[in-house]
Order: structure tokens, then C-alpha cells, then sequence
């Protein structure tokens, strides 16, 4: 079991349909979001789904033949790929396509070797449990009491406990904001120093003392910068 596709920590959130495990992920994704964290999701549709409708500019292109669309606002943007009967990308190359995050919370690939979270409903639960054939479930979110487990047994409400769970499985994950709060830091520090010169002013031991009415040395020529080493 894998928990970290690449350097980026992965929980995912499995079960048969109609167990919850969507309401889950979202309330998830909004907890780990409160709590600091930058957060991509995977999802896993077994239907040819639609992103745009038929009488959008980039519905029109892709039924003109664009295999790749490309939509892009100020907002946000997104590019559809036509697989044209081609093998759907497996689950590495889907999570080596998104951008860096803190936490990758994926929604179905029951078969994933990552750890998961196994979300049951009583009105939906005519199968057999996951938990029973893959040993990468972690713990079970239910809404009615699961007997003989010898897993964690969680209310689909209680999401902080679930978070706490996935931190301290994947985690920790609050060392991760920390980080990303640091180098942000240091970006910006260094930002300031170039807009400097990246010339940091003369300590008292470099200046000296220089007396009232003392001729102060004659400053040498300016180089070319070009000239400088450290500019090669």
C-alpha cells in the first residue's frame, strides 16, 4: 500500500454505488481545505460524461474533430481529451498530470493500491464490503453500526476524526502547509533582494569609523556586470 503517488500524499474514498462515498469526499476536500491544505481530487466515472453542452464554442470543436479542446477564463480552465476508442489513462499517469498539491483525495479506483476509506449506506449495501478482499482500506465510514470489524468504525459525519485518520496515515500533512508557508516566504524574500540588487547594506564592521571632515577614499571604476563571475 501505497500512501504518496510521487511526493504528493493519496487518500482515496471507495465504495459500491449510492454508499456515499462522493458526500464524503467533498466534505473531506472542505475540511483539509479549512485546515490549510491545498487539495486535487480524482474521480473515476464509469459513463461517457460530458463537461460542456452541445451548443457551447468548445462542443462545436470537439464535434468538428479536435481531439483536445482547451478552455480557459480568468477563473479557471480545463482541457478535454477525445480518447477515440483508445485505453482510458491508467491511475499514475492521471495523478502525474495534476499539479502540485498538499493532499490527493481520489474518489473511486477501488483496485488502487493507496490507502482508502470505505464508505457504506444501509440502503445501499446489497454487496459484499470491500473491506473483506482489499487490505488498503484503512477504516469504514457507515451510517449504521458495523459489527466484527476489526478496522476503525466511523459515523459518515464524524469528518474530523476521518481527517485526523488520514493525517496521521499520509501525514503529517500539517508539515506540508508549514513548508509551503516557508518557501512562499522565502520567494517573496528573495523577490525583495532582486528588486535590491540583491545587495544587502554594509555592516558597522565594513563601513568603519569615519571621523567629521575625514577625506573619505576615492570610489573605484564600475565594471561591466557582464564582467562579474557570478553574472556568467
Amino acid at each position: 500500500m501505497s500512501a504518496t503517488t510521487g511526493r504528493v500524499p493519496v487518500i482515496g474514498v471507495a465504495g459500491w454505488k449510492k454508499s456515499g462515498k462522493t458526500t464524503l469526499t467533498i466534505r473531506l476536500v472542505a475540511e483539509f481545505t479549512r485546515r490549510g491544505l491545498k487539495v486535487a481530487t480524482v474521480k473515476h466515472a464509469h459513463h461517457a460524461f460530458q463537461i460542456d453542452d452541445g451548443e457551447t464554442d468548445s462542443a462545436r470543436h470537439r464535434r468538428a474533430g479536435a481531439r483536445q479542446v482547451a478552455v480557459v477564463s480568468g477563473a479557471r480552465w480545463a482541457i478535454v481529451t477525445e480518447l477515440d476508442g483508445a485505453p482510458e489513462p491508467n491511475f499514475e499517469e492521471v495523478i502525474a498530470a495534476l499539479e502540485p498539491a498538499d493532499l490527493i483525495i481520489v474518489e473511486g479506483y477501488k483496485s488502487a493500491q493507496i490507502p482508502k476509506i470505505e464508505a457504506r449506506r444501509l440502503a445501499s449495501f446489497t454487496r459484499r464490503p470491500l473491506a473483506d478482499e482489499d487490505p488498503n482500506i484503512i477504516a469504514i465510514a457507515a451510517d449504521h453500526p458495523v459489527e466484527h470489524s476489526t478496522l476503525p468504525v466511523y459515523s459518515l459525519d464524524d469528518i474530523i476524526a476521518m481527517a485526523d485518520l488520514i493525517d496521521r496515515t499520509v501525514g503529517p500533512l500539517e508539515g506540508r502547509v508549514a513548508r509551503a508557508a516557508a518557501e512562499a516566504t522565502a520567494r517573496i524574500d528573495q523577490g525583495d533582494a532582486l528588486d535590491s540588487g540583491g545587495i544587502e547594506p554594509p555592516s558597522d564592521a565594513s563601513r568603519g569609523d569615519v571621523e567629521v571632515g575625514e577625506e573619505l577614499p576615492a570610489a573605484a571604476p564600475a565594471g561591466d556586470a557582464d564582467d562579474d563571475p557570478a553574472n556568467r
